[in-house]
This record gives structure tokens, sequence and C-alpha cells, in this order.
């Protein structure tokens, strides 16, 4: 069988994350951090590609690599139209989505953007995999209630994805055989119902939900529709307030959770409520995806970066453990998620997903 060598992309508000891959195998990783100084001049995410870059070249180069090493670049997806669950080939159509922001602003659109810079350089393909807009709901999980207004899917499909498949090797079954409910619990949160190889609902990690570390979650509607009205706001600042400003950054002035788990250590009984009021909203929407499931969830599990705090987990599993057994795989390895969808095309195993216009 032939060996593949891939450029692994995976961009944050502030850090770029890339590794080198040879097949299965990682080579090495390399973690990129910029400052908000760094990052103040550039207005749009798009504006940032040649900035963030230069460089991963410049890293690549000083491990003695280059671009021509590669089969294929991948990076991880960021808003495009929702679709299916898969490895998607990067073409225009793709890259116009992502750089307009037509269906939302992140700087994981910069995944497929640089990564499509970067393959044409060298003739081989680009590829983004199981982006946050993948949408494999029930149609009764569309239904928001109000005819104007559709629930959509925006949650951490790569790394729930991934967990749960590797879960269900663990224990020598198919992901496609199992009814699970997983919970990434980051600076979002969402919680999927994955039933049978598809994720049938899932909680929106910007626009609802638990709250979490940075974003509001589910709000009580009739105050939060006076304030967006109250003058204090403009639109862009009341999106802002909700994903960033609010969860335990709003209530608590950091977004770390082991800063707050010192202040609880020491006895500060208002970061302990807000700790575990977070806790409390997680545990409830984890009995919401069992109701999806009808009660017939295989397991919960718990992951993500948040799932290293043992307090955090504890509180979540005590509340959830009569449901169905919990697992808890801390972290989120994206990385290798993405290089396995570009694996599995490359070695012709699945077909790329082919994105077209609206």
């Amino acid at each position: 069988m032939s060996s593949f060598r891939q450029l692994v992309l995976n961009f944050g508000s502030t850090s770029t994350k890339f590794a080198v891959y040879e097949d299965e195998a990682e080579l090495y990783t390399v973690t990129l951090r910029f400052s908000a100084e760094q990052l103040a001049p550039f207005r749009e995410i798009y504006d940032q590609i040649e900035f963030r870059e230069k460089p991963i070249l410049d890293a690549l180069a000083s491990h003695g690599d280059s671009l021509e090493d590669f089969d294929a670049i991948i990076g991880r997806g960021g808003f495009i139209r929702a679709m299916g669950s898969g490895t998607v080939l990067v073409n225009d159509a793709v890259c116009a989505d992502l750089r307009s922001g037509v269906y939302g602003k992140h700087a994981a659109n910069l995944g497929g953007l640089v990564a499509k810079r970067l393959a044409d350089r060298i003739g081989k393909p680009a590829f983004i995999a199981d982006p946050v807009v993948v949408d494999e709901f029930d149609d009764i999980a569309r239904v928001s209630g109000y005819p104007l207004i559709e629930n959509h899917p925006v949650w951490h499909a790569l790394n729930q994805k991934a967990v749960a498949k590797a879960f269900a090797k663990r224990q020598g079954r198919r992901y496609e055989d199992m009814n699970l409910i997983v919970a990434h619990l980051g600076g979002g949160v969402s919680v999927g119902a994955h039933k049978l190889g598809r994720a049938v609902d899932v909680s929106n990690a910007l626009d609802g939900g638990p709250f979490s570390p940075e974003r509001s979650g589910t709000l009580p509607l009739r105050a939060f529709v006076k304030l967006c009205y109250s003058g204090k706001f403009t639109e862009s600042e009341m999106v802002r307030e909700m994903n960033g400003r609010a969860g335990l950054v709003g209530y608590l002035g950091t977004n770390d959770a082991r800063e707050v788990v010192a202040r609880i250590k020491a006895g500060d009984e208002y970061a302990k409520l807000i700790y575990s009021a977070m806790a409390y909203q997680i545990a409830k929407e984890i009995g919401s995806m069992a109701v999806v499931l009808k009660g017939c969830a295989d397991a919960i599990i718990i992951t993500g970066g948040l799932a290293y705090d043992k307090l955090l987990t504890d509180m979540i599993t005590d509340s959830v453990s009569f449901l169905t057994p919990v697992t808890i795989v801390p972290g989120e390895d994206e990385l290798w998620a993405l290089a396995m969808g570009g694996l599995s095309v490359l070695r012709g195993e699945e077909r790329a997903l082919v994105y077209e216009d609206d």
C-alpha cells in the first residue's frame, strides 16, 4: 500500500496548530500563538490568511519539510452551507463561502482557505472534514416553535464524531450500531444524540444549550429581547456579548476553568455556585438527549478540554450516571481526526464530498 503524507491545519482565534502525518503516524505537531495586538490590524478573519500562512511555512522549513512533500493538505472546517458528515474537497465554492462569512465568521474558516492556497501551489487536493455545520438532524429537531426560525446545528462535529467512533471501536462495535450521547466541553459546549451513526439532534454551541466559559447558552427569551432593544448594544455588540463576554467570563471575569476551580478551593462560594450551574445545565442537556434516544443510550461520553477537570465531570456524572454508563475522554484530538478523514479519501476508502454553489 502506498504511503501518504498530509499537512493538517487547525486555526483558533489566537493560535494555529498544525501537524505532519504519514499515514496514521503523527510525525510532529507545532502550535503557534498570537497576541491580540498582533491580530488587531486585521478587520476580517480572511485578512489574516497571509499572516497565518507564513509561520506555518517557516516552521515546516525548520523541520526540513516543504509543501512538495505532501500528498494533501487538510484543514479544520468552518462555516459553510450545512451538509452531511465526511471529508469535503475544498473547491472555489467552499472558499467563496468561507471568505464571505455568509454562513458565519470564525477562525476555523481559515482552515479551508489556507489549505486551498497551499495545495494549489503543489497541484494537490485540499480538504476539510466534519465542519461545524454537519447536519444529520431528524426533521422533528428542526422545528423551533416559531415558523420564521428553524433550528440548525452548529457543533463540535469533528471531535464528537471522532470520539464516538473511537469509543465504539474500543467496545468492539461499530459507531453505526450504537446510540451515544456525546458532550463536548470547551470554550463552547455542544451535546449530541448520536443514533446509529447519525447525530440526529445537537445543542447549538453558539446560539443555545448550556452556558460555557465564554458563551451564554439559551437565555430567557423576553428578557433577551428587551435587552436587545434597550439601546445599550448594537447588533454586533450583542453577538459579542453572548459569544465572548458571557458564561464564566460574564459571571467570574475569567474563561479559565483552572482559575475558577482554584477560587472554589479557596472558599469562593459564588464561584462554586456559577461553576455548579454550568455543570447543572450540561447535565440537563445530556438528559434531554437521553429523551431523544428514548432512554436507549449505550453510553454518555464527556470530552473536550474541560473534561480534564474532575470537579466538573464528577458533578455532571453524579447527575446523569443513572441514565447509562459515563466515559470521560478529555481533550480534543482534532488534528488526528482531520488526518484520518483525509487519509480515507487518499486511500480510496471513501469519496470526498463535493460542495456546490447554493
